[in-house]
């Protein structure tokens, strides 16, 4: 199984958070064989570091990611043009979370998030 982690669990992961789910810990340790975090994940930390609405060393992320054995998933065109293809829903428009389905429809990859607006984008999705 290869795995997507949407931004706040890739975030509650690095921190060990008490809000990461063990479901999440189980995936990632027991069931995974490959564990991905976008780059428009890491793009959104970016942009919320510059806004003050996280506060995080970017650089020690970056290296944490890698050294825990993750891999950074690229955004090709094909995720882009995903994306234009999804449905759009008026309670949720999420520029970063779009990318994310679309990254997990076109790779396939089990996209693990705890947003569940995201579950109406279908297999790829696991709410947990």
């Amino acid at each position: 199984m290869k795995l997507l982690l949407d931004t706040h669990m890739v975030l509650w992961w690095e921190a060990n958070h008490p809000r990461l789910p063990k479901e999440v810990l189980r995936l990632v340790r027991n069931e995974a064989d490959a564990v991905f975090v976008s780059r428009a994940s890491l793009w959104e930390i970016s942009i919320k570091l510059t806004m003050g609405r996280l506060k995080l060393d970017l650089a020690l992320f970056k290296r944490n990611i890698e050294k825990g054995g993750f891999e950074w998933l690229d955004i090709k065109n094909e995720h882009l043009l995903a994306v234009a293809a999804l449905s759009t829903f008026d309670d949720h428009r999420d520029p970063f979370d779009r990318l994310l389905v679309a990254q997990s429809l076109t790779e396939p990859l089990l996209l693990l998030t705890a947003d569940a607006a995201l579950a109406r984008y279908g297999s790829t999705i696991r709410v947990v």
